[in-house]
């Protein structure tokens, strides 16, 4: 493995771990965590590059953080991790 996928794995598994506190937190709207939970079996499916993973599930991060009944802070905890995303390059 070279050193930009292990720096590629480190911010995909930070994602996760941002995301798994998110679909775990009882204080967001149950359609939002569905969501969430969707995003991380995505980013888990090693059958498709990273970039690919990461790419589609800021896309349905996006959608969600624009959604009214979200919580500012989850907002923001969900900014975080796509920010990680985003960060990710082959």
């Amino acid at each position: 493995m070279t050193k930009k996928q292990l720096i590629n794995e480190g911010k995909l598994e930070q994602a996760l771990n941002i995301l798994k506190s998110v679909a775990d937190s009882n204080s967001v709207p149950r359609n939002i965590r569905k969501i969430v939970k969707e995003s991380i079996i995505m980013l888990n499916d090693t059958e498709t590059s990273i970039s690919i993973r990461a790419a589609n599930a800021i896309a349905f991060l996006e959608d969600v953080s624009q959604d009214p009944n979200m919580p500012s802070y989850s907002r923001v905890t969900i900014w975080s991790a796509v920010s990680n995303l985003e960060s990710i390059r082959e």
